[in-house]
């Protein structure tokens, strides 16, 4: 099979966490390979997804001006293009990239312009998802929600909420969530990484997201795996950054099989291209390798995802049509 080749969708992808080599050497000449994978490449084995996380803060100390942001999505869609994505929602927090001056309405317009040039540049429809931070106080939260409602109608679709679950809980963003809620606004949450499935439990219960970012964690309770089925919640799965972050020892060990068996709804996706070290296409040949999957599951899992992406139903219909007619199979 020509994995290189095959369509592709990305719904949980970071733009912080995906700058290549070749704009990281242009923002900091003289960097080589190596301080490279030292400084923005997750180990092989993380200790916890703390360390992981810790990763992407050399790239957002890079991103904190136009031109840096500009650069950084021209670099992702260059990523994308050669990966064969041909829909994609990018995600970012843009309260992390005002250190230097920007505000936020200026980071997400910048954002939010260059997606727009990037599409008609490389021929592939994106998609933004404004970030709040689990560590993040309301004020904060409320802000980033805000932030979404500001740019409803334009390629800002949703908000979603990241950052480390074990140690920071929701109260403070559930006023975020019913006020893009309200709004008809769609919004999605990680959760169900490093902790188990009462953090999805919590997540549904507390924001009410109309997908869940990761949610592996949920195949370890039948009630919540019927949960997810009932009310047709979609899991953002990331094979390679779970087992970076130390919640399967090994991606053979990951359920990402057992979950689609289970009737469950998911896509593949990287988390960050750089942070993981992986695209889709080596995500594609690691289940193959590893859960003996073929054409009719990656077909599956794309068809799923662009069913749940935060477009009309409409461009779903084109999509699919398009790129993921299951009579092809």
């Amino acid at each position: 099979m020509n994995y290189e080749k095959l369509p592709k969708v990305e719904l949980h992808l970071h733009l912080d966490c995906s700058l290549s080599y070749s704009l990281v050497s242009q923002l900091l000449p003289g960097i080589s390979a190596a301080e490279y994978r030292e400084k923005f490449v997750a180990p092989s084995c993380c200790s916890d997804l703390s360390t992981y996380l810790s990763k992407a803060l050399p790239a957002i100390e890079l991103l904190q001006t136009k031109e840096n942001l500009h650069l950084a999505v021209v670099d992702l869609f260059d990523q994308l293009k050669r990966d064969q994505v041909v829909y994609a929602e990018i995600r970012f927090a843009p309260l992390e990239h005002t250190k230097a001056g920007l505000t936020a309405h200026e980071v997400v317009q910048t954002v939010e312009n260059s997606i727009a040039l990037a599409q008609k540049q490389f021929g592939i429809m994106a998609r933004l998802i404004l970030c709040t931070l689990r560590h993040y106080s309301r004020a904060q939260s409320d802000e980033v929600a805000d932030l979404c409602i500001a740019y409803k109608g334009s390629n800002v679709v949703a908000l979603d909420i990241a950052g480390d679950e074990k140690v920071f809980g929701l109260n403070n963003h559930i006023s975020a969530f019913e006020k893009v809620q309200k709004e008809g606004i769609c919004s999605t949450a990680h959760a169900g990484e490093a902790c188990g499935c009462e953090s999805v439990e919590e997540t549904l219960n507390l924001l009410r997201p109309n997908r869940i970012g990761h949610g592996v964690r949920s195949v370890e309770s039948p009630a919540t795996l019927e949960r997810l089925r009932n009310q047709e919640i979609h899991l953002e799965v990331c094979p390679t950054s779970n087992h970076l972050t130390g919640i399967y020892p090994n991606y053979r060990q990951h359920p990402i099989d057992e979950l689609m068996k289970s009737g469950i709804s998911l896509g593949i996706n990287t988390d960050g291209r750089t942070i993981s070290n992986v695209s889709l296409e080596h995500e594609y040949r690691k289940l193959s390798l590893n859960h003996n999957w073929g054409e009719k599951e990656f077909l599956q899992a794309n068809r799923e995802a662009i069913q749940h992406a935060f477009i009309p139903e409409s461009i779903k219909f084109e999509l699919i049509k398009r790129w993921f007619n299951i009579d092809s199979v």
